[in-house]
């Protein structure tokens, strides 16, 4: 549509948009008195009333989450929309004619019928085919629904209807209702041969919505053996108001959940969506005849606030077979559309989660099943990986390399380099401890057609590190509370600070930061050396180890008095007791890949290894229990 709406038709649409109606289609509001409405928000859960709206001003504001604006502000953020996808929706549900900067105001719209008048023939098409599923005609469609656990209820809740099988039944309906072939056809529920004829015939059909719940289109199944369409799935056209790669079948109704949880579970079709929402999961939604792409995630990550503030989850379910995997990494290639974490959900059974939740006599129990298949989640990468890797046969060197290769291939394309070396470590310990995660970068580096080493004719400067995992994560709460105290309290560090190697940090920045106290001597070097933490610094050439040595020197200590030998102690006890239980946990991986009887001294020698390695590990722990009881 040419040129910015003119501010005088935003005015004019706050003006005649009244807010306390808009948001009375989401909201229950109650007189509160002093011109003044209240109910609860729909924007977080909360148990008494603090979202109000003051018509006389046009505005809302919740006092528990703070959230709050104008009618179009509301509408943005209720329903997803951009400010002039907002603007368009209110002038039409007010009759307010846009005009905009550029072009007549007579060709600011697309030739055609308005948007307003496709989703009216959309509401009555819907309540027609609502109606129709109850008719003779539509036993085999009920059957369908009923075979799958879905009774009248289920039906009127998510607007299933039955397109009778005759040509011109619903076209003749509309006509009555007033509207033109011309609506019709655009909308996509009419079509014109020698004549105008329904476009979906003989088939079971769901109303595919808006987040605001207006139907835009259906998606239809084939349930008649004489069908001449043999296609199982037939969905709406794109029509000015309906693009399948925006909509999201459910939506309208996991909308507010998804907001509330910041959770979203991505189904394959709708009687998966059916099934996850009468089973507890309401959260589900679908795409609507494509696979989930990148403008499907814009539309979820309004609803999911996804943002770097906070994380939430995308949940995708795919078949265990290979086309499930190939979906699996259509997924994983658009997973950088999201901050929010993604996840897999797969029933090893290979069942759906309509299928799962009809899976015993017992339907409590099936429903059960689909909400544990979604609580089982995996990390999505890990599943994509696990699946490559699984091809090969890790008991043999070359199967081990093959699986780094190929699994590296599929890292190579992710494109937040962030991500990376997390994704390298992982298959590293996927595939086994020989594999070291910095040959596993290599690797990945090559696939992006990159030497994974050079070897340049003069000193270049260190490239800054690839951003790993947050700094301030709980898992290296210990790495982080011992470099403060190397940073801030260098005296404190006995004589055991010796033990302490690189590899006892499982943090890339902590690793480099403890490298560095190396070189400088060891923490013995900062004793009485009021400028110990500046030269830490100067020694570091990555910035993001300068910035993190920066904040160990002045962050406090998790300890409210002065840190004693005992509680320096228990650090680095601590800390080595971590990297044994790593230790061993290698061990054991080779000696699970070891055949005793063909290589019985590598066999030995690991075992011998592992043994130390316990003893090891068993008086460290010795000491901590030790350490904690004197203390």
């Amino acid at each position: 549509m040419p040129g910015r709406i003119r501010d005088d038709s935003i005015a004019e649409v706050r003006e005649k948009a009244r807010i306390d109606e808009v948001v009375s289609q989401y909201v229950t509001l109650r007189n509160a008195g002093g011109g003044s409405m209240k109910g609860l928000c729909p924007f977080h859960d909360e148990k008494s009333p603090s979202f109000h709206v003051t018509p006389s001003r046009g505005f809302f504001h919740c006092f528990g989450c703070q959230e709050g604006g104008d009618v179009i502000t509301f509408l943005m953020k209720i329903d997803g929309l951009s400010f002039g996808e907002a603007v368009e929706r209110l002038a039409d549900k007010s009759g307010v004619q846009l005009q905009r900067e550029e072009g007549d105001a007579r060709e600011e719209r697309p030739k055609g019928p308005p948007r307003n008048r496709l989703v009216e023939a959309h509401r009555h098409a819907q309540e027609f085919y609502a109606d129709q599923l109850a008719s003779p005609d539509a036993l085999v469609a009920r059957q369908f629904l009923a075979q799958r656990g879905f009774d009248q209820a289920a039906a009127e809740t998510f607007g299933i209807g039955f397109a009778p099988r005759g040509g011109e039944v619903l076209y003749r309906h509309l006509q009555q209702k007033g509207f033109s072939v011309e609506e019709l056809t655009v909308a996509g529920l009419v079509a014109v041969g020698r004549s105008p004829y329904d476009k979906f015939r003989g088939r079971l059909l769901w109303p595919i919505r808006e987040p605001s719940g207006e139907t835009i289109g259906f998606g239809a199944r084939r349930i008649f053996d004489d069908d001449r369409i043999e296609a199982k799935y037939l969905n709406t056209a794109e029509t000015p108001i309906y693009k399948k790669s925006h909509v999201l079948y459910g939506i309208d109704l996991a909308r507010r959940e998804i907001g509330r949880s910041s959770q979203a579970v991505i189904v394959e079709g709708y009687t998966d969506v059916m099934a996850c929402h009468l089973s507890g999961v309401g959260t589900a939604v679908a795409t609507c005849g494509t696979a989930f792409g990148d403008d499907h995630a814009r539309v979820l990550r309004r609803f999911l606030h996804d943002h770097e503030e906070f994380r939430g989850e995308v949940i995708f379910t795919f078949d265990g077979d290979s086309a499930g995997q190939k979906a699996a990494l259509r997924a994983f290639d658009g997973d950088q559309n999201f901050v929010s974490q993604t996840y897999v959900a797969v029933e090893p059974s290979g069942m759906d989660p309509c299928e799962l939740r009809m899976s015993t006599d017992d339907l409590a129990t099936g429903e059960a099943a689909v909400r544990e298949l979604v609580a089982r989640r995996v990390p999505l990468y890990r599943f994509v990986v696990g699946n490559i890797i699984g091809k090969y046969d890790l008991d043999r060197a070359d199967g081990r390399i093959d699986a780094m290769r190929e699994a590296a291939k599929v890292v190579a394309s992710v494109r937040d380099q962030s991500k990376v070396t997390a994704f390298a470590q992982e298959i590293s310990r996927m595939i086994g401890a020989d594999i070291d995660p910095n040959a596993v970068l290599a690797e990945i580096r090559r696939a992006k057609g990159r030497p994974a080493t050079a070897a340049p004719t003069a000193p270049a400067p260190p490239k800054p590190r690839a951003a790993g995992p947050d700094l301030r994560d709980p898992r290296f709460r210990l790495e982080r509370e011992l470099l403060k105290l190397v940073v801030q309290r260098p005296m404190t560090i006995g004589r055991r600070s010796s033990e302490i190697g690189p590899d006892d940090f499982t943090h890339p920045v902590y690793r480099a930061i403890w490298e560095v106290v190396a070189q400088l001597g060891g923490p013995g070097a900062g004793n009485g050396d009021p400028a110990w933490a500046q030269k830490l610094r100067d020694g570091a050439s990555d910035p993001e180890v300068t910035s993190a040595i920066s904040a160990l020197a002045v962050e406090p200590l998790l300890t409210p008095k002065e840190p004693d030998a005992a509680y320096v102690n228990h650090h680095m006890v601590r800390l080595l007791e971590l990297t044994a239980a790593r230790r061993i946990e290698g061990v054991k991986s080779r000696l699970q890949r070891t055949n005793p009887v063909e290589d019985p001294d590598s066999y030995n020698r690991m075992f011998g290894e592992l043994a130390a390695l316990e003893q090891h590990r068993r008086a460290l722990r010795d000491q901590l229990v030790a350490g904690e009881a004197a203390h």
